[in-house]
C-alpha cells in the first residue's frame, strides 16, 4: 500500500512539474508574441516611430503622403482610407483601442490633400481615379499584397476602397466597405426622401432656404446641419462631446477637396461635385475578395444597401451596427470592431463564409 502511495505522489509531481512547464513555455511563448508585434527588426521606419512620407507620382508631379505603420503581422496588414473627401487618419484613433491587442497591423494614411500629407492647390488632382492609383503606390511602396492586404474604406474611403477593388483586387486578401453605399444618387435620394423629413419641419425649411440660393457656406447654415443632422447620423453625441480625433478631424479638413468632390456638407452632394453621378452597383459582382460592408441603423446611407452590397459582391458578408451611425467605430463601438476583427480573423484562418456575420 506504501509503495502504491508513493508512486502516485511521484506521478502527481511529475504532472505538475510536467504542468508548469507547459505553463512556462505558453507564457514564454505569448510573451514573444506580444514582443514581436511592436519589433521593428529589418523595418525602416523605427527612426519616426512608424511614420513614412511616400512619394507618389501624378499628372500633375510628384508628391509625399504620410503613413503609420502600427504593429507587425506578415499575414494581416490593414490599410485605412479615410472619408471626406480630405479629412484625415484621425477619425480611425479609436482602432488603437482594438488592433493591437488582436495582433493587427495596420497602416494610418493620409491621401494626398489631406492635413498631415502634401497640399497642392491643382483642383485637378481630386479625382477618383486618380486617387485609386495613389493607393496602388501607397500599397507597393508598403509592401501590402495578396497574402496579407486587408483595405478598409469608410465613406469616401469606400467608394476608393470599391473603385480600387475593381481594378486591383488580384492585390487583396480581403475588402472593408464600411458606412458607404455603391451609388451616390441613391444616398442623395436616401437623404432626401427618408432622412430630411425627420427633421423638424421649421429646421428643414430654414436649411433648404439657403440651400436654393446656394448659400452653403453661411454659417447658419452649417449650424443648423451639424446640430439637426450630424448630430442623429453622422456621430449620434452632441457637439460638446464629440471625441477629440472627431474634432480634430473636422477641424483639419481640407475643404478644397471636400467641396470639389462632395459639396458643402454631408446633408448630401450639391452643386457640381465631381462625384455627383458616380454609381458602381453593376460592377459589384464583379469583386471575388472577400467583402465584409458595415452598415448602420442611423447612417447617412441606407443600411439596406449595405446590405446589399455584401449579396451583390460574389463572397460578402454583412455587419449591422443597430445603434450607430454614419461614425459607428465611435457610437456603436463595441459591436462594430468585434463584427470587423472576426471577419479578418476569419479569412486569414480561411474560415470566412459569406454572409457570416
Amino acid at each position: 500500500m506504501k509503495h502504491l502511495i508513493y508512486i502516485l505522489t511521484c506521478s502527481l509531481l511529475l504532472q505538475s512539474c510536467v504542468n508548469q512547464k507547459t505553463e512556462s513555455h505558453e507564457v514564454t511563448k505569448e510573451t514573444k508574441e506580444d514582443i514581436n508585434y511592436f519589433d521593428y527588426t529589418n523595418r525602416d521606419d523605427q527612426f519616426m516611430g512608424g511614420i513614412k512620407m511616400i512619394p507618389i507620382t501624378t499628372p500633375k508631379g510628384e508628391f509625399k503622403v504620410w503613413t503609420k505603420r502600427i504593429g507587425n503581422n506578415p499575414k494581416i496588414k490593414v490599410l485605412l482610407l479615410h472619408g471626406g473627401p480630405g479629412m484625415t487618419h484621425e477619425i480611425y484613433e479609436s482602432f488603437d483601442g482594438y488592433f493591437p491587442q488582436e495582433g493587427i497591423e495596420y497602416y494610418y494614411y493620409d491621401q494626398l490633400g489631406s492635413y498631415y500629407s502634401d497640399q497642392p492647390k491643382d483642383k485637378s488632382l481630386w479625382d477618383l481615379d486618380r486617387f485609386v492609383e495613389e493607393v496602388e503606390q501607397v500599397r507597393i511602396a508598403l509592401g501590402l499584397n495578396k497574402d496579407n492586404f486587408y483595405l478598409y474604406g469608410q465613406s469616401w474611403g469606400g467608394i476608393l476602397g470599391m473603385q480600387y477593388a475593381l481594378k486591383y483586387q488580384q492585390n487583396l486578401k480581403g475588402l472593408i466597405i464600411s458606412n458607404m453605399v455603391a451609388s451616390i444618387p441613391d444616398y442623395q435620394k436616401y437623404s432626401d426622401e427618408v432622412l430630411a423629413p425627420q427633421l423638424d419641419p421649421e429646421v428643414l425649411k430654414e436649411i433648404m432656404s439657403y440651400e436654393d440660393k446656394e448659400d452653403y457656406s453661411n454659417e447658419r447654415y452649417l449650424d443648423l446641419i451639424v446640430q439637426n443632422y450630424y448630430t442623429k447620423h453622422i456621430i449620434r453625441m452632441p457637439v460638446d462631446q464629440w471625441p477629440d480625433p472627431i474634432n480634430r478631424g473636422f477641424k483639419h479638413l481640407n475643404p478644397d477637396v471636400y467641396v470639389t468632390m462632395q459639396g458643402p456638407s454631408e446633408f448630401g452632394i450639391k452643386g457640381d461635385a465631381t462625384l455627383k453621378n458616380w454609381d458602381v452597383k453593376d460592377q459589384l459582382s464583379k469583386i471575388t475578395t472577400p467583402t465584409l460592408a458595415i452598415g448602420a441603423q442611423y447612417d447617412t446611407m441606407n443600411p439596406k444597401e449595405m446590405e446589399w452590397i455584401a449579396n451583390e459582391v460574389q463572397n460578402g458578408s454583412y455587419l449591422h451596427c443597430p445603434n450607430g451611425s454614419h461614425l459607428s467605430q465611435f457610437d456603436d463601438q463595441k459591436i462594430f470592431f468585434e463584427g470587423l476583427i472576426k471577419f479578418i480573423k476569419d479569412v486569414d484562418n480561411q474560415n470566412f463564409d459569406q454572409d457570416n456575420s
